[in-house]
């Protein structure tokens, strides 16, 4: 079996079972693997720490799997793995009014790069590493003996993969095709969603308990729904009694989406504009229009914490010009997926922009991700998505 040596000092976040090591922590690698292999991880003394797989074109060159020593990282071990993180989401598979959500969360269930959600009796996977990529077929054979779903579809062309040194790979690996336009529910409401070519794998699926919990704040008020991709947020407010929304999205197929959600929930109290959110907001505070909530739910403006400075500026800009638009008392319920910043980075972001906005802030909540994207204790990273829903006085 091929090894990777560790240099002096750098073997306490493996041991502590952060599942990313770093290009820069190597001094050895043994043998030559291919990428994807599987690699024992030996501390600089010849200690073995953990079974990883390997990959030279990546700056994260290793992706621990397993820490007993025993242990054989074979396609029963794919098979179990992939089968506990299926039985962790046994309540949601019991609800019935809901039928779209995550099984596999990458690092966060113990399955580095991989992740696979649920729509309907359809399965979306997703492979983000070359290990993943290596042994996809048999990913694929162990969710179709575990669920029995109708199709498995890829969706491969992630910027992930890009820096895993991989193509885009989009494609049916098992079953049926999924249709152009499938119907999911999700906490009663349906929801039509494109799992070939929408964003992400389909659906934001992390956001479902937060809709519900912005949607208490707004009866008879009127929305703002920026960001508005398929009409999550603004139709959930709507069921909520929100007495009239305005969506913007810059994507008019989206838009055409976000409409034929609308339609088929029964709400017509609905107006959709196309365009960049932050120059519409501009154009709103020059025209003295106002709102009574506002939701804030932009794209990842920070992958990673070398963008964070530049997407800092653009999240206070957002809140401030969101700020401004509001009517006393009014609510903001404001989001950040960005990995690069913190929950306490964006917490302050949303200050300074109340400060240039002269407005004062409290926050009714703090939100993050749904129970199906667990947040992993060893690897903080998985603690992506930040929200706040404050009241603007």
């Amino acid at each position: 079996m091929n090894f990777v040596a560790l240099k002096p000092g750098k073997e306490k976040p493996a041991r502590h079972h952060h599942p990313w090591i770093f290009s820069g922590a190597i001094t050895k690698v043994d043998g030559a693997p291919e990428p994807g292999d599987v690699v024992a991880i030996q501390d600089a003394a010849g200690e073995f720490l953990a079974w990883g797989y390997y990959n030279p074109h990546s700056q994260i060159a290793v992706r621990l799997l397993e820490w007993e020593k025993s242990a054989a990282i074979d396609d029963e071990w794919w098979r179990k793995k992939l089968a506990a993180a299926v039985a962790r989401r046994g309540q949601l598979f019991d609800r019935s009014d809901t039928d779209a959500f995550r099984l596999v969360h990458a690092e966060a269930d113990f399955l580095p790069g991989l992740i696979v959600d649920k729509y309907g009796g359809f399965l979306v996977l997703q492979s983000q590493t070359a290990g993943c990529d290596r042994i996809k077929p048999i990913i694929a054979a162990a969710l179709n003996e575990i669920l029995k779903p109708a199709g498995i579809y890829e969706r491969g062309d992630v910027t992930a993969r890009k820096l895993e040194g991989l193509q885009h790979a989009n494609g049916l690996l098992l079953g049926i095709p999924p249709p152009d336009l499938l119907e999911i529910k999700e906490n009663g409401l349906r929801f039509l969603v494109n799992l070939q070519h929408g964003q992400k794998t389909g659906f934001y699926l992390d956001q479902r308990e937060n809709r519900q919990r912005v949607a208490r704040f707004a009866k008879n008020k009127t929305v703002l729904d920026a960001f508005a991709y398929s009409g999550g947020f603004g139709i959930s407010t709507l069921a909520g009694g929100a007495a009239a929304v305005l969506s913007i999205d810059s994507s008019p197929a989206a838009l055409e989406l976000l409409k034929k959600n609308y339609e088929i929930n029964g709400f017509s109290q609905s107006e959709f504009l196309q365009g960049d959110v932050f120059e519409i907001l501009r154009k709103f505070h020059k025209e003295n229009r106002s709102f009574e909530m506002i939701i804030l739910d932009p794209p990842k403006l920070a992958p990673t914490k070398a963008q964070a400075e530049r997407a800092q500026r653009a999240y206070k800009d957002l809140n401030l010009r969101a700020m401004k638009l509001l009517a006393p008392e009014g609510i903001l319920a404001t989001f950040s997926c960005s990995s690069g910043v913190t929950a306490e980075a964006f917490q302050q972001i949303v200050f300074w922009a109340a400060i240039d906005a002269g407005r004062e802030v409290q926050i009714l909540e703090r939100l993050s991700q749904g129970e199906d994207h667990p947040v992993r204790l060893g690897f903080p990273e998985s603690n992506y998505l930040k929200g706040l829903i404050c009241r603007i006085l």
